[in-house]
């Protein structure tokens, strides 16, 4: 395994002790478990732990109202027992992050890829001026674990004895935070987090009675619940409401102003969005975030982008894709060109409404 370069090294290390195989180009997401990966599908019931995901936590007498001027939800009225997502917009209104959000007695996270980490933490650093708010990296101090199923459900009760009893409704007590987030695919699924001591105690329990996969089956059960994460390919693409963030519950429009605001306002008031995320199958593995689809009926300029993308079989791949509405009923959706893979619709959990 290459040099890893991940806040929390100690708790890599007892991975890899216990059978992790981490990607060989991003050698901080563990890809899975065992002697060799043979299936792709996640089963109902596994703990993955979530070593791609990044934390900065932002604590002082400030912390609120300095994050509610900068992110898409409200954080001034955030409370101890709920979680939200939350997005960071350029003035132009185009996501830059998106996040998981939730404060502790101590302090304020925000969760998102690892990767993108270091260049959103000091962006926001430098609005920071002279509010009373530090930022810091919360990686090196907490562990989060992915699980889902209702076998989860009961072996987390050996630490939670009441879970969250809906998406995002938070529990903290000594073992640290359990949020449970978007079902997928009908499962309930919930992210713990917890300090490295405690998550390498929990560890022989949770593996003897869940599956452990990697990081891609908690991103595949994400896709499945529609809800989008931003990264590196697709950073400043989207405004929120094309990739379906207001309807999940990731913009407040009664809060106050923050970078593109105004924007995105717009785009919720003025007109109808004519731009949403789909969910799709593509009979390929080799779908990537950021990757263009094209419809039949234009062929030569692209109709939308893929957002996420995860292998859910051998040969094929789930994906959230935005798109322009008007070539869902318009021709052929293709990956890469009009000769590519054909993108097959699927439901997504949630109605793609139009703004009121």
């Amino acid at each position: 395994m290459t040099e890893l370069n991940h806040p929390n090294p100690d708790w890599l290390a007892f991975l890899q002790q216990q059978g992790a195989r981490f990607d060989e180009q991003n050698a901080i997401e563990v890809r899975y478990f065992g002697a060799a990966q043979t299936d792709w599908t996640a089963p109902t019931d596994f703990v993955a732990p979530l070593t791609d995901l990044g934390l900065i936590a932002i604590a002082g007498d400030d912390a609120a109202s300095f994050l509610h001027n900068q992110i898409t939800n409200d954080v001034e009225k955030l409370d101890l027992n709920t979680a939200r997502l939350a997005g960071y917009c350029t003035p132009k209104g185009r996501l830059l992050a998106s996040f998981l959000l939730w404060k502790t007695a101590d302090a304020i996270f925000l969760q998102l890829p690892l990767a993108l980490q270091p260049a959103i933490q000091k962006r926001l650093q430098m609005f920071v001026m002279r509010s009373k708010a530090k930022l810091s990296d919360g990686g090196a101090r907490h562990v989060a674990l992915g699980l889902s199923g209702a076998a989860a459900e009961s072996v987390l009760q050996t630490w939670f004895p009441s879970l969250p009893a809906q998406p995002y409704q938070k529990i903290d007590n000594a073992h640290g935070t359990l949020i449970r987030v978007a079902d997928g695919d009908s499962n309930a699924r919930y992210q713990w987090i917890t300090d490295t001591a405690s998550a390498i105690a929990a560890w022989p329990l949770l593996s003897s009675k869940l599956t452990a996969r990697g990081a891609s089956a908690w991103r595949l059960g994400e896709i499945q619940a529609g809800v989008p994460q931003i990264t590196a390919a697709t950073q400043e693409q989207f405004v929120p409401q094309m990739i379906n963030f207001e309807l999940i519950g990731g913009v407040n429009f009664k809060k106050g102003c923050y970078p593109g605001q105004e924007i995105v306002a717009r785009s919720q008031y003025l007109g109808k969005l004519k731009r949403r995320a789909v969910l799709a199958t593509i009979a390929t593995t080799g779908v990537k975030a950021g990757n263009e689809v094209f419809s039949s009926a234009d062929p030569d300029q692209p109709c939308g982008m893929v957002v996420n993308a995860e292998p859910d079989a051998v040969g094929s791949s789930l994906c959230l894709v935005e798109i322009k509405l008007a070539a869902i009923d318009n021709g052929s959706i293709h990956l890469g060109s009009v000769s590519g893979p054909a993108l097959q619709l699927q439901p997504l959990p949630y109605e793609l409404a139009d703004p009121q």
